[in-house]
């Protein structure tokens, strides 16, 4: 093995996500998004595999569903493959009016930084990424490539983080806690 001079940090929670500046669909418009802008803010990055799927669709519309119990929570929800903006707006015309934005991350650079990328097949796993507002990954759940995830286990998730708490199994906002973490 040659010696190599590079600044790998393998993705871990604890650790500052990776940045990220993509252009997104919002609502109709086509807008810029990166990791910096929402600092202050949750972040609920979700990588799926493909616009025009059979999975996929399941997942975006439930994430809409609950798109303004993240929001409530002080959390952006943020979508995203690699699928052009382009590909996103034609199949929005099909899933209806989404209330989060869809990332394109057709270099594949994002999935990669995240360790989600399939290299083979140029697609990305099906990650769910909680970074806080200071930039710190939280969560990390990754899944493949049939199996949908868990919209209201992201949520559940999402407010344990928040609490600050010791967190049993199973446990929902409103409930007793084991203390202070």
């Amino acid at each position: 093995m040659d010696d190599m001079d590079f600044d790998f940090q393998p993705l871990r929670v604890g650790l500052p996500a990776p940045q990220f500046r993509c252009e997104a669909l919002v609502e109709e418009k086509f807008e810029h998004i990166s990791l910096e802008d929402l600092k202050g803010k949750w972040v609920v990055l979700f990588f799926y595999p493909l616009d025009f799927t059979f999975v996929c669709p399941t997942e975006i519309l439930e994430f809409n569903k609950h798109a303004g119990d993240f929001e409530k929570e002080n959390a952006q929800l943020l979508g995203i493959s690699v699928d052009s903006v382009y590909s996103h707006q034609a199949w929005g015309k099909e899933l209806g009016k989404l209330n989060f934005p869809l990332l394109s991350d057709m270099t594949k650079e994002v999935s990669a930084n995240y360790e989600v990328l399939i290299e083979d097949a140029g697609i990305a796993l099906r990650g769910t990424f909680i970074i806080d507002p200071e930039g710190i990954l939280r969560h990390i759940t990754v899944n493949d490539l049939p199996v949908g995830r868990d919209v209201k286990e992201t949520l559940r998730v999402l407010h344990a983080l928040q609490s600050g708490e010791l967190c049993p199994i199973g446990w929902k906002k409103g409930e007793d806690t084991l203390g202070k973490a």
